[in-house]
């Protein structure tokens, strides 16, 4: 029988585990030879040091950080969800390293699109300034409204910056399908230093695009250097590049037309004036004649775009269109029905008339007042989400804000018809007191956050306009306090019995069911949108996952074997049983062999 611990996946002995099923070999008394490794793939060590590297102070603590397992849970909150039943979007408050963390179990390279819109290095309040050892204390300081500064003074301005993003880049790769698409917000500030960073975790080869947006509509005169800064950009790379990932734009086909009734249907006039000189291509250069008239009409400078044996195919099979006036230009018919399937590309430069200011009308709109600095417009997102994702993918974002992807999804699923399911995390940063938000009654960003999506959903009125919310926090499970115990402190052995006597029950009696329900799914990889459905078992209560039972979650006390036997009935995959509610150690054997006869797993909680 296994035992849950209450920890997130451990992802270093996942990666271990990888490499051992494939290179056995590199692996000597359970550890990794990492030179042996590195032959196997031809990759030798000379003891080069001086070889192309991103390096920055605090680098290899943050890859630790990333692959430390978080103790943390999520905490249902249906009391603030929109109808928790049947939707399929979540909303987590949060610090989204931890979330991160744990969500690597139930939605591993299960999301098909990421946008971010981190907070760009200012070097104002730093509320992301993690502490290595206990990332839950640092949340909790976080949400008491004491943060840290990022000044250039400090002399790790950018370091600083640097060691935020990293482990979140590093646990959110984890969570992208083989095709999936991430999408990054930045400035000028970082946009260097981001690009290096997401070459190292998306491979370089993995660069899609650096968009550019217009982003301001106004001039800023502001500027010391006398110039206005009216972009921003938005930096995409993809999981497994090779394959397009952008749908492109729509093809426009007005010009499309057919005068002289051709039987090849509608036709549009195309330039066949080439691009290379006599030198370059020969084959290009020759006089057009009209056999008809014999009127010629020479050689443009730069040639034909085809050679001589491919314009006389085209002459005879009367695509070519012969201009009245001997000095015109010939050219030729393209059909509609000839035109490709792909659609032409997306535009690296974006925005066509959506600024800012376009955003803070939106949330104005929403709310009546300005509760957001500089905010995305839903427009953009939702384009980004249009080009790269399916109608029931879905698309996540760890640093949500004012909650525009969430809106962008629900919009555009009521335009097209698509099941498309948002994931957004956000830090509950507390609003300012002198700031209109706090003076409205919200008290963090999520607040705010939350009550933009039941507005927008409200108006949106088609589709999957919920969400379930949950709530970052310690795990529901007590873990061992393992301080040292001082022996001048005080009584040593009545501190160790307390100890033990708190272990006696696991779950933390200020903790309901539903709590370790979730963190069950959490931590054996289901995703957190399934049913939950509360059943009886001989009257006892029990909660089945899924819709035919994936998982059945008992924490009733007082089980005994006829209770298990009714419980098999279910047929779930996983049977997850609270040790506490056994009537006795005798129960508990006999309730896995029940199981194991039925073929269900029985894990203990």
């Amino acid at each position: 029988m296994d035992t849950m611990d209450g920890l997130s996946m451990d992802l270093e002995r996942a990666n271990l585990d990888k490499l051992r099923r494939v290179f056995p070999e590199c692996f000597a008394e359970g550890k990794l030879d990492i030179d042996k490794l590195l032959g196997l793939c031809g990759e030798y060590i000379d003891n080069d040091f001086e070889k192309y590297r991103f390096e920055w102070k605090g680098k290899a603590e943050c890859l630790r950080l990333a692959q430390k397992r978080s103790a943390g849970t999520l905490r249902p909150c249906p009391g603030e969800s929109v109808d928790w039943e049947h939707t399929r979007n979540l909303y987590i408050e949060g610090d989204n390293l931890e979330v991160l963390k744990l969500l690597q179990t139930a939605y591993y390279r299960k999301v098909k699109m990421i946008y971010i819109d981190p907070p760009y290095n200012t070097g104002n309040d730093f509320v992301y300034a993690d502490d290595f050892a206990d990332p839950l204390a640092r949340y909790r300081e976080v949400t008491a409204q004491t943060t840290k500064s990022n000044p250039e003074t400090m002399g790790r301005f950018h370091t600083n910056w640097l060691n935020m993003m990293y482990p979140r880049l590093r646990l959110a790769a984890n969570l992208l399908r083989d095709d999936g698409v991430i999408f990054i917000s930045i400035d000028d500030g970082e946009v260097t230093n981001l690009r290096r960073l997401c070459d190292e975790v998306f491979g370089e080869e993995n660069f899609v695009a650096q968009f550019i947006w217009k982003c301001r509509q106004n001039k800023d005169n502001r500027n010391i250097s006398g110039v206005s800064v009216d972009q921003e950009y938005i930096i995409c790379y993809s999981k497994q590049f090779g394959n397009r990932v952008f749908r492109g734009t729509e093809r426009k086909i007005d010009q499309y037309q057919n005068p002289d009734n051709d039987p090849r249907g509608p036709w549009t006039s195309a330039n066949m004036v080439g691009l290379a000189t006599a030198d370059a291509r020969p084959n290009l250069h020759y006089d057009l004649i009209n056999p008809a008239d014999g009127i010629n009409y020479g050689c443009p400078p730069k040639g034909w775009r085809y050679d001589r044996n491919t314009m006389k195919r085209l002459i005879d099979e009367g695509r070519i269109i012969w201009p009245d006036d001997p000095e015109g230009r010939p050219r030729k018919k393209s059909f509609l029905n000839e035109i490709s399937e792909v659609l032409p590309g997306y535009s690296s430069v974006f925005g066509d008339g959506i600024y800012t200011n376009t955003a803070t009308k939106e949330l104005f709109s929403i709310f009546q007042a300005h509760y957001f600095d500089f905010p995305k417009p839903v427009e953009v997102i939702k384009q980004l989400i249009e080009q790269v994702t399916e109608p029931d993918d879905i698309v996540f974002d760890f640093f949500s804000g004012s909650a525009t992807t969430a809106h962008a999804v629900m919009q555009l699923n009521a335009e097209d018809g698509g099941n498309r399911r948002f994931i957004l995390v956000q830090l509950p940063e507390v609003c300012d007191e002198k700031s209109e938000a706090a003076k409205a009654g919200y008290a963090n960003i999520c607040e705010i956050g939350k009550e933009r999506i039941r507005r927008a959903g409200a108006s949106i009125g088609a589709g999957d306009t919920g969400f379930r919310v949950f709530k970052l926090d310690s795990s529901n499970l007590k873990t061992w306090g393992a301080a040292p115990i001082d022996p001048q402190a005080g009584d040593v052995i009545g501190e160790l019995a307390n100890r033990m006597n708190a272990m006696i029950h696991r779950v933390k009696p200020d903790r309901s069911d539903l709590d370790m329900v979730f963190e069950v799914m959490l931590k054996l990889g289901v995703p957190l949108d399934f049913p939950v459905t509360e059943v009886s078992v001989n009257g006892k209560t029990a909660y089945s996952v899924g819709e035919d039972c994936l998982l059945l979650v008992c924490l009733a006390p007082d089980i005994q074997p006829g209770d298990v036997e009714q419980m098999a009935e279910y047929a779930p995959a996983k049977a997850v049983i609270s040790r506490d509610s056994f009537a006795d150690d005798t129960a508990m054997a006999n309730a896995w062999y029940i199981l194991r006869d039925r073929g269900v797993d029985l894990k203990l909680v």
